[in-house]
């Protein structure tokens, strides 16, 4: 089933990127969780909770933040990787990450 992610960086800045969900999809959600954490270590992601936990809706959302929109406006392997493991990880055919008003949804 192809699904859809969607990172907006403003109204006028959005990027859909298309990944696969269920055995199409190259994670498993064990698999998504442990990539998402690797790249938030990478990126060196500060979480916003004050208590320190870190939500996998938190990940999703900083990682998108600290990779910056040039990894989204010129998509490659790594857009498409980061579009699989929100995909594996949320279980949904659409995902919308809103980096501006830090909402995903």
């Amino acid at each position: 089933m192809q699904c859809i992610v969607t990172v907006s960086f403003a109204k006028d800045r959005e990027y859909e990127i298309k990944a696969a969900k269920g055995g199409a999809n190259p994670f498993t959600p064990e698999q998504a969780q442990q990539w998402l954490a690797k790249e938030w270590a990478d990126l060196g992601c500060v979480p916003i909770n004050p208590v320190g936990k870190v939500l996998n809706l938190d990940r999703i959302l900083l990682v998108a933040e600290y990779a910056g929109e040039k990894r989204f406006a010129e998509p490659g392997e790594w857009a498409a990787r980061y579009a699989a493991a929100a995909i594996a990880v949320l279980d949904r055919n659409t995902v919308r990450v809103d980096v501006a008003e830090h909402v995903v949804g």
